[in-house]
């Protein structure tokens, strides 16, 4: 019978030696004559705390070595081996010097030996990972109209169903948060933006929340308030008030396909401030559903612009933040949270 070299020790994680210490308590309780073999003599039934018991035998090379990891005495680990040889009616190791070697039935059992134990640590970092969804952090970098809304019921229904998860938001307009997320600042950034202004997403992953349409925002007294919807082209010639940098843009851009150049006279991305000056008969202006949502001023005259595109809102995270459970926890509830956000029209 060949004999294998001594089988290096190689690193052992943390939760491995957990797993093992359980085992170590487990196989020390065990009845010393359970029955392993199989009705009729057929294929042996390994007991698997054993079998990582000679797992750690193999690795360490040694009896006396295994013995130190498990916390035994080494005739009890000898003990164990000589009981799974028998239940097997094969030789395992040989004695090599102070240490062992494995023959070809240990070095084949030990084959599946180390894939059962990386079954076992697999199921136990699943597990841990539904631990630790109900712990930890995740800081969010938000726009201020979906920081009101969606972000706002997540942070509910998170307190409500992870007490323990740590959820931090920072508003800041979507460029800022892309350059938060791309410097590790953040762990999520919700964003917007506009058909033909893809913003540049590199190893970033964008998970769609929802399409944001955009009303056309009137005063009380204006003469087409009251209208069921308008076009663009119908506001040519007014004065007009624009929000932040890329709303402005869009604006300017859907305006000059419709024929005119927008007169804009104000600019503030405070949908509360716009509202006010609209409600004033000062200017008119467009605003996204979940601004509205946000805030309503009572006053004005909010109508739905034909064949002008929506804006996408998207979660965006790095790829080390991709399966976190703290951060798919948040995710989650973004998403809930986009069905119980109807866009007002």
């Amino acid at each position: 019978m060949d004999v294998m070299a001594p089988v290096a020790d190689d690193d052992q994680s943390v939760l491995h030696r957990h797993v093992l210490e359980t085992v170590a308590e487990g196989v020390a309780l065990e009845p010393e004559d359970r029955p392993v073999l199989a009705e009729g003599g057929g294929a042996a039934r390994l007991d698997p705390r054993r079998l990582l018991v000679f797992r750690e035998v193999a690795h360490s090379g040694s009896m006396a070595a295994a013995a130190r990891t498990l916390g035994w005495t080494q005739p009890a680990v000898s003990q164990h081996i000589r009981k799974l040889e028998k239940d097997l009616g094969l030789a395992l190791i040989t004695r090599v010097g102070r240490g062992i070697a494995l023959t070809d039935p240990g070095q084949l059992l030990l084959r599946h030996a180390d894939a059962i134990d990386a079954r076992l640590g697999a199921a136990g970092e699943a597990l841990a990972d539904l631990a630790r969804r109900r712990t930890g952090r995740v800081r969010i970098a938000a726009f201020p109209s979906a920081s009101a809304t969606l972000v706002s019921t997540a942070l509910m229904n998170l307190s409500a169903e992870h007490p323990g998860l740590d959820v931090r938001l920072t508003q800041v307009e979507p460029p800022e948060a892309l350059v938060l997320l791309a410097e590790g600042q953040c762990d999520l950034a919700i964003v917007f933006d506009y058909p033909g202004e893809d913003f540049e997403r590199g190893p970033l992953e964008a998970v769609k929340l929802l399409r944001d349409p955009l009303r056309a925002v009137l005063g009380p007294e204006h003469p087409l308030a009251g209208r069921t919807s308008v076009t663009l082209k119908d506001l040519a010639g007014q004065r007009w008030i624009a929000g932040c940098v890329s709303c402005r843009r869009h604006l300017v851009r859907e305006a000059v396909k419709a024929g005119f150049t927008p007169d804009i006279r104000h600019s503030t991305d405070d949908y509360v401030v716009v509202q006010a000056l609209v409600a004033a008969g000062i200017a008119v202006a467009t605003l996204p559903g979940l601004a509205l949502r946000a805030s309503r001023h009572p006053t004005v005259k909010v109508l739905p612009l034909e064949d002008y595109p929506s804006r996408t809102v998207s979660a965006v995270l790095a790829p080390s933040s991709h399966g976190v459970p703290a951060v798919e926890a948040v995710l989650e509830q973004l998403r809930l949270a986009t069905k119980d956000a109807p866009i007002l029209a």
